[in-house]
């Protein structure tokens, strides 16, 4: 299994879509200026084992926020009675750009109803499909996708900062 490559998967949403299913207090919502740092911190926590980076947090607000992808109403937050655990950050296009959930609350299903909102939000908008890229690496993000009903569409080869 390659750590060079990536994976582009897509979710048609032709179909009926199941609707999330939140774990036990969970509360979501979307990005707001006061949770900049903590979705921050969260990212490099998250892609901090491999799989991705993050740069300091002056540089990654103004490149992400000055985007011209980028609308806060499409980047998902959930939270819970300590502080943000998820975040599924979201392009115009179509795209999930960042999908992390905070370690306490891995395999609770919150990854996937992340997804399902964000599914449920591009449908709502008249999008015909959701795609994001996944490293080849990255077993249990691929289970996460395939389980979701994602299908492969390309692989890409990529540079060793990126990967």
């Amino acid at each position: 299994m390659s750590d060079r490559h990536c994976q582009l998967l897509r979710k048609d949403l032709d179909d009926l879509l199941d609707l999330p299913q939140w774990p036990t207090g969970i509360r979501v919502g979307v990005l707001r200026t006061d949770l900049m740092e903590p979705v921050h911190a969260l990212l490099k926590l998250g892609y901090r084992d491999g799989g991705g980076s993050v740069e300091g947090f002056a540089e990654w607000r103004e490149r992400f926020i000055s985007d011209a992808e980028f609308d806060p109403s499409l980047c998902l937050i959930a939270l819970d009675e300590h502080g943000l655990v998820g975040v599924a950050l979201c392009w115009t296009s179509a795209y999930i750009k960042d999908l992390v959930v905070h370690p306490r609350r891995r395999a609770q299903g919150l990854g996937q109803a992340l997804l399902r909102q964000a599914f449920k939000v591009f449908a709502s908008r008249g999008e015909a499909f959701v795609d994001l890229k996944v490293m080849e690496n990255n077993l249990v993000a691929r289970r996460l996708y395939e389980r979701a009903g994602m299908r492969f569409i390309e692989r890409y080869e990529v540079s060793p900062a990126q990967a």
